[in-house]
């Protein structure tokens, strides 16, 4: 026989192997070549690539050394081998008697590549010398099937330069090397394509079924590439439909891969195509993938008629399909009918076992799985998957830490049976139990201790350091795995991202989402999806816009997202308003989240009509009695005023309250200045042994310091202690904090030093509390404790040091703190530092350089600056003598020109200078435009209530004793040395009338009040508006003749008066 056509002879010898196995290597779903039925041979199997080459190929009789039949029965000795010992005896065969020959040199090349030998196969390749088209197929082939994609491409660059044409074989391989590559190759696999569609293969089933593998893989478009490979092939047989059944499938598009099911049907009566194993395996897999409603009825009922379908094609019995039913019944809990099709199997593995546990673990049922692989001992032997999913179990128990305890006997066993280093996949799925089951230490041990990784191992430990809370050690993990050269995968990026979110790390975020960019994974929704939730995170609204913008689909999560970001950010509302109109009229159905995040996005708003009408939508989408939903609506009315519909919405919830409804109406009534009725709210929760969190203490305890109420403070705190929730470092802030605006600067010190934990909230609320109260030396000798302590200061730290500074008149601390910010700790001074400072020149009466401050701002003043600026004129003497305030007063009426106090304060400056025609002129424009300024008050609360008082008030029922206590006080005063400051009382009258203005301010009748009142108590008076200095200078001579402590609060701070002396030191 000629030679020529020896190798059709040896099909004609082996016709059970079919010519299609080389395709179905390219077109088998995925997921079938994991189970135990025998497949056919990926890429190289005994007849592929040379058995279906024409031999017209290889034809070459210059270098023919023997007879053809001496070759024929040599290529018939070695064509089904797998063997490594028969390549090295063809290898030895040919270098002994027939060398060069290069039919049988392509023969060794493709044998040594399909027993993995790939440095022999490429030795011999390069020892060639002459090589064809099948020489290279050949070999990239071989990289191909040894996942060595990177190689298999760079070879067939090489072949592509020496201007041999590749086969429809050489495609079809470079095209899986493209898939497994991933989808940053999806560029490079286009360009193939582009070279087929060239070719005289693009019309070829074998490649086109390659193409539509390869584009179903990427998960870059809705499957349309793929769909438009399939759809353009001209003779499709079982393995084009499988392959594109098998794309939706994965894709979990059950309505996309049962129309092609349909379509294969309606092909069968002309061609001759059936349905087989593989079809409906991916039938199987999309059932439960796909919605809980599916198609047209629900994926139990679809499940049911593919069973139906199965056992009538009879394929029940097979291995893959029955292990296939027996995963899908138990992911729905029909276990019972799980249980039935795993006993008809006529043949049961580890894969049956395996698939009943994962249907169980599916269910939340971790204990059951494991009852179920205790039981299954007896029935099919177990191997190395079946301890991985086991594993997967103990993560589902009802108690994490017996699952625990469970897995770390799995552990132990394994190690002994020495089945830890059957597969990769067992360190995996330890370090998985590990993280879920809050043990991620234990997981950082396994991982360190594995000699290979693989891109699930890197998955798993840098999912599980993000889960636990160890955000900046997944962030190593992630950047050890791209130095380590494995390619990153979606569940990687998101892990990353949310770590990355957590931290709030903006840099960090951009270079993960350069990677995904790099590797073709920013495309997938669900990467597109953690984008927008990481950059809202980090208050990148731009980034979050763009890539919204940018995505090409959309599933619910995307717009659910995008909407919290929106609420998170504080967005105009018109955004918000707009998202959730082009959500419902792309058909989406708005879910919990969706109303949530959209009633959070009103609530900084008060959007109440707007919300009132979406509270109609949720109660029509049977949302209404959602918990989450009704919490979020209860903020937006409270938010927005509407205390009653809170009320009301309040009492409907009944027994669906949870702590989150309890604390959204505690902290509406206090929104609400509504502090009595959250009081009493609060003694209901207790009454009715309502569990108080730290959310409930704070709130509370801020409402108290708003308002000074400090014996609330001091019983909410006693609850606190016998709750045992006064040791949580954010409540024993929060009464830091309360302490110190009540007045009691020396409580809030003892609970500062007892706190074992602080964080930065703690130190600068203590910090602010010295501040508040003069203590200016305190604040500062704290701060430089809480450097020592290695907390890094913030922008509220120096809001706090630079106001203590101001007002204990510490210039020099003041000025070099405010430059510490910016050179030691990389803070940029924000518009309140630049007020302090401001504020702490003009105290200090340093008029110039005040002034050259001011012309040195890096931004521009704002109205509270400028604000600061009058007052700091008005108090000093060189104010009146430089045009300082006159730019001060142009900018406040030009920046605030309905506000009244900016027309007070420039009426008190002229006043203070004794320019009374500027005087009118202010309180003219200040009638003119219809503006009334707040009344200044006092107040003082006692047993019997709290009593409120206003300069020379005559309505309190004992006023008679208030006026003879202060007459008294004002002869004793006087006898000692004091004299009413006249000139601070700023209208044009006699002394004697100024004088009789001043002796009846609000907190002067106050104090007298409390004279006629108490005894031997520290004196605490409240005041909305800043203390005037004769009552200041009034208050330090009468807390000298009485001999008691005096506590006034005003609008910025605490002022202590004792025997004669006030703790500001005049600086105030």
């Amino acid at each position: 026989m000629n030679r020529q056509f020896c190798f059709l002879s040896l099909l004609n010898l082996h016709p059970q192997i079919s010519s299609n196995s080389y395709q179905y290597s390219h077109l088998l779903p995925p997921q079938s070549l994991k189970n135990s039925k025998p497949h056919p041979n990926i890429y190289l199997s005994s007849s592929t690539p040379l058995k279906q080459i024409s031999r017209s190929a290889y034809n070459n009789s210059k270098l023919l050394q023997e007879p053809g039949h001496v070759c024929n029965d040599i290529a018939h000795s070695y064509v089904v081998s797998c063997n490594s010992g028969d390549a090295q005896s063809l290898h030895l065969l040919l270098i002994k008697k027939i060398p060069k020959d290069l039919f049988l040199s392509n023969s060794l090349v493709n044998l040594y590549a399909k027993t993995g030998s790939l440095e022999c196969a490429q030795q011999v390749f390069d020892e060639m010398p002459e090589r064809n088209n099948v020489s290279w197929t050949c070999l990239i082939a071989g990289y191909t099937q040894q996942a060595l994609p990177e190689k298999a491409w760079r070879l067939f660059k090489l072949m592509f330069s020496t201007g041999l044409v590749p086969t429809q074989f050489t495609f079809g391989s470079i095209i899986r090397a493209c898939q497994d590559l991933g989808p940053r190759m999806f560029s490079l696999g286009t360009q193939i394509h582009a070279m087929v569609m060239k070719s005289k293969y693009s019309l070829d089933t074998v490649v086109c079924n390659s193409l539509i593998s390869m584009y179903g893989s990427f998960f870059l478009e809705p499957a349309r590439y793929a769909d438009e490979v399939f759809n353009g092939t001209p003779v499709k047989n079982t393995i084009s439909w499988n392959s594109i059944i098998s794309v939706h499938s994965q894709r979990g598009d059950a309505a996309s891969a049962f129309d092609y099911f349909s379509r294969m049907q309606g092909e069968v009566g002309c061609s001759g195509l059936k349905p087989n194993e593989y079809t409906l395996g991916s039938l199987i897999a999309v059932s439960y993938a796909c919605s809980p409603f599916g198609i047209m009825f629900s994926s139990s009922c679809l499940i049911e008629q593919i069973l139906a379908r199965v056992t009538k094609s009879g394929f029940l019995s097979d291995l893959y399909v029955g292990s296939a039913m027996v995963s899908a019944f138990s992911r729905y809990g029909l276990f019972d009918i799980a249980s039935k099709v795993f006993l008809e199997l006529s043949d049961r593995n580890s894969v049956s076992v395996n698939g009943l546990m994962i249907g169980l673990i599916k269910q939340n049922r971790g204990e059951e799985a494991m009852e179920v692989f205790i039981e299954a001992g007896d029935l099919v032997m177990k191997n190395c998957d079946s301890h991985v999913v086991l594993l997967s179990a103990m993560t589902e128990f009802e108690s994490l830490d017996e699952g625990r305890r469970k897995g770390r006997e799995i552990h132990g066993f394994v190690i002994r049976s020495g089945l830890i280093d059957c597969k990769i996949a067992m360190y995996n799925g330890l370090i998985n139990m590990y993280s879920k089951c809050g043990a991620v230490n234990k997981a950082l041990r396994v991982f360190k201790c594995m000699n290979t990784r693989d891109q699930v191992s890197w998955n798993s430990i840098i999912s599980g350091l993000d889960q636990n809370g160890r955000s900046e050690e997944g962030l190593k993990c992630f950047s050890d795995m791209m130095e380590s050269g494995v390619v990153p995968s979606i569940f990687t990026i998101i892990s990353s991202l949310s770590s990355c979110a957590s931290l709030r790390f903006l840099g960090m975020g951009s270079q993960v989402h350069c990677v995904a960019s790099k590797v073709g994974l920013d495309r997938d929704i669900s990467v597109s999806n953690s984008l927008i939730a990481m950059y809202g995170e980090c208050a990148s609204m731009p980034e979050c816009r763009k890539i919204f913008m940018s995505m090409s689909d959309y599933d619910q999560i995307s717009w659910n997202s995008m909407l919290g970001v929106l609420a998170s950010s504080e967005a105009p509302l018109e955004e918000s308003q707009a998202l959730f109109s082009n959500m419902m009229q792309s058909g989406w159905k708005p879910n919990r989240v969706t109303f949530v995040n959209l009633f959070a996005a009103l609530t900084p708003f008060s959007a109440l009509e707007f919300g009132k009408q979406v509270h109609s939508l949720a109660e029509k989408s049977g949302m209404s009695e959602d918990t989450a939903v009704e919490n979020a609506l209860l903020s937006l009315y409270a938010t927005s005023g509407d205390m009653e519909s809170s009320e009301n919405l309040f009492a409907r919830m009944s027994y669906r309250r949870d702590d989150v409804s309890w604390n959204s109406m505690v902290a509406g009534y206090v929104h609400n200045g509504l502090i009595s009725k959250a009081m009493d709210l609060v003694w209901l929760m207790i009454h009715n042994d309502q569990k108080m969190d730290c959310f409930t203490f704070t709130t509370v305890l801020s409402a108290c310091s708003s308002v000074a109420a400090l014996e609330r403070g001091m019983e909410i705190h006693a609850f606190g202690i016998r709750t045992q929730l006064e040791s949580d470092v954010v409540v024993e802030s929060a009464l830091v904090d309360m302490y110190s605006k009540c007045g009691r600067i020396d409580y809030a010190s003892k609970v500062f030093n007892f706190m074992p934990l602080k964080n930065e909230y703690t130190w600068n609320a203590m910090i602010s509390g010295y501040a508040r109260h003069g203590q200016g030396t305190k604040a500062l000798e704290l701060f430089r404790m809480m450097q020592d302590s290695n907390l890094q200061p913030d922008h509220v730290t120096f809001v706090g040091v630079l106001s203590a500074c101001s007002h204990a008149g510490l210039v020099e601390e003041g000025l070099d703190s405010f430059e510490s910010m910016s050179k030691e700790y990389n803070l940029i001074p924000r518009i309140e530092h630049y007020s302090c400072v401001v504020d702490l020149l003009g105290r200090a009466d340093e008029i110039d350089k005040m002034e050259d401050f001011l012309k040195g701002m890096k931004i521009v003043p704002n109205s509270l600056i400028w604000r600061t600026v009058l007052g700091a004129c008005c108090r000093s003497k060189k104010g009146a003598k430089t045009n300082l305030f006159k730019q001060a007063s142009e900018m406040l009426i030009e920046l605030e020109p309905h506000n009244p106090v900016n027309y007070v304060l420039i009426s008190n400056l002229y006043a203070s200078k004794g320019r009374w025609e500027g005087v009118a002129r202010a309180r003219v424009s200040l009638r003119g435009a219809q503006m009334k300024k707040e009344a200044g008050c006092s107040w003082v609360t006692l047993r019997d209530g709290v009593h409120v008082f206003q300069s020379g008030d005559s309505s309190h029922p004992d006023m008679k004793k208030i006026h003879e206590k202060l007459n008294f006080l004002k002869q004793k005063m006087k006898e000692i040395g004091y004299v009413p400051q006249t000139d601070l009382a700023w209208y044009d009258l006699e002394a004697e009338s100024k004088e009789e203005l001043l002796s009846y301010h609000s907190e002067k009748l106050a104090l007298a009040f409390i004279l006629t009142r108490s005894l031997g108590m520290p004196i605490r008076i409240m005041k909305n508006l800043r203390v005037c200095g004769d009552c200041h200078l009034a208050f330090c001579y009468i807390s000298k003749i009485v001999g008691r402590q005096i506590i006034l609060r005003d609008y910025n701070r605490f002022h202590h008066f004792e025997d004669g002396r006030c703790s500001c030191g005049d600086f105030w």
